[in-house]
């Protein structure tokens, strides 16, 4: 039993959450109250993605996966494996260079 990996899908998901409110905020973008996890992924997908074009399609779903990876790290009995965790660092990757290519995120 690893539980770093669980750890690692955690930080995995923060760190897309973060650099998603960073690319959210260079883009005008608020919310009314709180950054919640619903309005993060809904105006990153339904707006930088799908409207303005900011970032490949391909994106779409680097929240959305990694927040259910998460929620199996933090709230479920069964253990992420090293394969999942593996997969969520390099969505995080490629999703954090993404933003920070488009000044998103401070280097």
């Amino acid at each position: 039993m690893n539980l770093g990996y669980n750890s690692c899908a955690n930080r995995c998901y923060y760190a897309c959450f973060q650099a998603a409110i960073a690319a959210l905020l260079r883009e005008g973008i608020r919310p009314r109250g709180q950054w919640s996890h619903a309005f993060v992924q809904a105006q990153l997908v339904g707006v930088l993605i799908n409207q303005h074009k900011r970032y490949d399609p391909q994106r779409r779903r680097v929240l959305s996966d990694n927040q259910t990876r998460r929620d199996q790290a933090d709230y479920r009995a069964e253990l992420v494996t090293a394969t999942q965790a593996g997969r969520a660092l390099r969505r995080s990757r490629l999703f954090v260079t993404a933003v920070r290519q488009r000044g998103g995120v401070a280097q």
